[in-house]
């Protein structure tokens, strides 16, 4: 178990505060379990798009909403947002897009209750994400679509309804990717890690223009110790 050491190098560079994302119950308790073990560590409460069949396993979608908020409400210093929500539309093989919008609608009644900021996850899914967020925008406290991967259009439209956009690997495939991640307002922009499965990877467009630009070599500089936002300032900022 080298949780420790992972925490130690993230302080040790800097990092504040580090949230850890629940995505189904039993992360839930597993995470607030685990965050009670350093004042830096908060958590969020949520049910990830491709979990959301737990809600149809309970004794009612009612009764799973409820335990949830009983979480929260127990656990206000290190409960910090709601999610991971949304929808997933290139994984319904885990939980039907029916079913997905239900179980994203009726988690929002917590944003209503808690007044949490949201932690979002939309893949593939804008049209019916973008008008399930306007039909409960009044019961919404800000939050951020992590992971963004959309369009220019998509991008502008989740800042006009208040979120702030978060980038990690992922985000940085392709020239288009980048484009949409350049029209994004430094001052809405997250950086994020979504740890370990959204790092920088070969090949991607941000990585070939990070070698142009820097000239850096493999022999000297290996991939895996390029920093994220090394890796943002000079795809975005300098190349668009």
């Amino acid at each position: 178990d080298d949780f420790q050491a992972v925490l130690s190098r993230a302080f040790d560079v800097g990092m504040v505060k580090i949230i850890v994302t629940a995505g189904c119950e039993e992360d839930i308790y597993d995470s607030l379990s685990l965050v009670k073990e350093d004042e830096r560590l908060y958590c969020t409460v949520g049910v990830h798009p491709t979990r959301c069949n737990e809600f149809e396993k309970a004794a009612s979608p009612e009764i799973h909403l409820n335990k949830l908020k009983t979480l929260i409400e127990n656990n206000r210093s290190k409960v910090v947002a709601l999610g991971e929500l949304g929808l997933d539309y290139d994984r319904t093989q885990f939980c039907s897009i029916q079913n997905q919008k239900k179980y994203f609608e009726l988690q929002l009644e917590l944003a209503g209750s808690t007044r949490l900021p949201l932690f979002l996850h939309s893949r593939n899914c804008s049209e019916d994400f973008i008008e399930i967020v306007q039909r409960n925008k009044d019961k919404i406290s800000g939050g951020v679509i992590h992971s963004f991967t959309g369009s220019v259009e998509e991008a502008k439209t989740y800042l006009d309804l208040g979120f702030y956009i978060g980038i990690n690997g992922c985000s940085l495939k392709t020239e288009d990717n980048l484009t949409a991640m350049a029209s994004i307002p430094s001052d809405r922009l997250m950086i994020e890690t979504d740890a370990p499965g959204a790092e920088l990877r070969t090949p991607t467009l941000a990585l070939s223009l990070l070698k142009q630009g820097l000239k850096l070599k493999r022999r000297s500089v290996g991939w895996r110790g390029l920093r994220l936002r090394t890796v943002v300032n000079h795809a975005i900022l300098h190349k668009y």
